[in-house]
């Protein structure tokens, strides 16, 4: 049961959750010292693959000037140092990728686990459904954070390397090209390193232009994310549904709805393919005229004889190296672009967590306090002035005070929509709209069972010790609930995995929640139209069970037949907007 969390902390705005909070909080966690290890021997890699590139660029100088000079004296040796050059480079491309591979998996993991927490351990995954916060948060925590450590960890790693390989490959430039002396307006003008200069101006303004055609994609990719997973839950929603649909004939409807879905898809991918196209043309055109651009500035100096063909190849490669590292920003922007889509929507998740206890804090049916939830050191669960609201502030019923004692029996009625499955939410801790205080015992264990209980995939035995694990309970016990509960064709099943939603009809799914109940024993049993789906002689055989086998439980039933009132010793009546009718 969880808390009123009225005085939960500030909800942190846009600026609270940025880039580097979501990046920063793996990096100083206990795994720091093997993330860290692996990140100094990436890098580490990297440097050195980038210290065999400025060898190789001077091999290169003398290989083609050996072939140019045609000396044959020189060029085994020259073949022998390529091993020696070639060689680790592979294996230090090969290591470092599959130590990226490692780190940025290990990341998504402590990730996966944190988000987790966050959106399961604290309740925010039912707050977050209630009140439609988010969309997709299964898509966020499965495909956005693996998305998210692998390209922040590429990035980061090639922008480094990027860097290290711009400076030494400018100095080599630099070095090569030597100066550029023109006349401008009669005036002699001497160019120091001047291939350098031109390198950054040709990458630069390629940036610029790239820029400000392709930013509208990091939206529009947002967008596109959120399609995707829309049209995949909807899929999904007709597996599960599968049996029901077909009773209803709505093959089409579905057929209708899930096309509506895609030419959503459909609409912002022609988007995508428009804002693409232009950025394609601007890439080709750029790409193509960097393999000619370097020649055609140097060719002047080396027509001239300032330096030989070997040098003309030097200067070749490293200008394309030094255009590459200063285009760093053009041949990474569209995981730039999906990196940033992905980071919004991290953003958009991590605040909506918070958001949705801070919505309870902040909402009109919270105005006065909202419905206080205590746990005291006492034997009865009580209500004082419990007035149940509705999310926007709207009363929707009051429910008198009430003291449940263990043994007791109370039966909840009351027209539909009055509240009563409210009332149990209320009591769960997952309703804090209205006003008033509920108090129940610290150490009570408290078991709630809706009409249609939750059934996990995988075993038998699984699904029906849930929420404890498969191995709380021994095989025999498991077996002699499934019997008592009329559910002998299954007992032995238990280690049968299946998807038992599907497999079991919904008066089995009943029964077996009623299993459920013999095996963990509570101390406060709560149901909800739980029997609804049974016939008279297995509902009432239950509440038999019930009765005989936790004398000692208080049962508190939701339910409109009038049978279950030979049951119950005490009632509640609740009606909508009103006053409490008196059992």
């Amino acid at each position: 049961m969880t808390p009123n969390t009225a005085s939960s902390p500030a909800l942190p705005s846009d600026e609270k959750v940025s880039a580097w909070s979501l990046i920063k909080p793996y990096w100083v966690s206990k795994e720091w010292k093997l993330a860290w290890s692996l990140l100094v021997a990436i890098i580490a890699i990297n440097l050195t693959s980038v210290w065999l590139n400025v060898k190789f660029n001077t091999w290169s100088g003398q290989f083609y000037n050996a072939l140019q000079s045609k000396n044959v004296k020189d060029f085994p040796h020259l073949m022998v140092v390529f091993c020696l050059i070639v060689f680790p480079m592979i294996i230090l491309f090969v290591y470092g990728r599959y130590l990226r591979q490692m780190l940025g998996f290990r990341w998504r993991q402590w990730l996966t686990n944190e988000y987790l927490e966050e959106w399961l351990g604290k309740g925010a995954f039912y707050r977050i459904e209630r009140d439609g916060l988010a969309d997709n948060p299964d898509q966020r925590i499965s495909d956005d954070l693996q998305s998210f450590a692998t390209n922040t960890l590429s990035l980061s790693l090639d922008l480094l390397s990027t860097v290290v390989t711009l400076v030494s490959f400018i100095t080599i430039l630099w070095g090569l090209a030597g100066a550029l002396s023109i006349t401008l307006g009669g005036m002699p003008l001497v160019i120091p390193g001047y291939m350098v200069w031109v390198a950054a101006l040709y990458a630069l303004g390629g940036s610029y232009v790239i820029h400000k055609l392709g930013h509208p994609l990091v939206s529009i990719t947002y967008q596109q994310q959120r399609v995707e997973a829309d049209f995949r839950f909807g899929l999904i929603r007709v597996r599960e549904n599968a049996e029901q649909i077909a009773f209803y004939d709505g093959m089409e409807t579905e057929k209708a709805n899930a096309q509506g879905v895609f030419a959503r898809i459909r609409d912002n991918w022609w988007r995508v393919m428009k804002y693409t196209k232009r950025l394609s043309f601007v890439l080709s055109f750029y790409g193509q005229i960097a393999i000619i651009f370097p020649l055609v500035v140097a060719a002047p100096r080396y027509f001239a004889g300032a330096f030989t063909f070997g040098v003309l190849m030097q200067i070749q490669q490293a200008f394309g190296t030094v255009s590459d590292s200063f285009s760093w920003f053009i041949n990474s922007y569209g995981s730039l672009v999906d990196w940033r889509a992905t980071v919004n929507r991290l953003r958009e998740f991590k605040r909506v967590v918070h958001e949705s206890r801070m919505k309870e804090a902040t909402s009109p049916a919270t105005a006065h306090g909202g419905i206080n939830l205590h746990f005291v050191d006492e034997d009865k669960l009580t209500t004082a002035g419990l007035q149940l609201s509705l999310p926007n502030g709207n009363p929707l019923s009051r429910i008198r005070d009430i003291a449940i004692k263990p043994g007791s029996r109370w039966l909840v009625r009351g027209p539909s929509g009055s509240g009563k499955s409210t009332l149990m939410r209320a009591l769960a801790g997952l309703w804090p709209f209205g006003d008033g205080s509920i108090d129940a015992p610290v150490n009570a264990r408290m078991m709630f069972i809706p009409q249609v209980s939750y059934m996990p995939i995988g075993t038998l035995k699984a699904a029906l010790a849930y929420p404890s694990s498969a191995d709380t309970y021994s095989d025999d016990e498991c077996r002699e609930a499934l019997v008592t509960c009329h559910l002998s064709d299954y007992a032995d099943r238990l280690q049968e995995s299946g998807h038992w939603t599907r497999i079991l009809s919904p008066g089995e799914q009943q029964r077996l929640a009623g299993a459920r109940v013999l095996l963990h024993k509570p101390d406060y049993l709560f149901l909800d139209e739980a029997t609804s789906a049974l016939d008279s002689e297995n509902e009432a055989r239950l509440y038999h069970l019930f009765t005989e086998r936790l004398p000692k439980a208080a049962i508190v039933s939701v339910a409109h037949r009038e049978s279950l009132a030979a049951f119950h010793g005490d009632t509640l009546d609740v009606e909508r907007s009103g006053e409490p009718i008196a059992a």
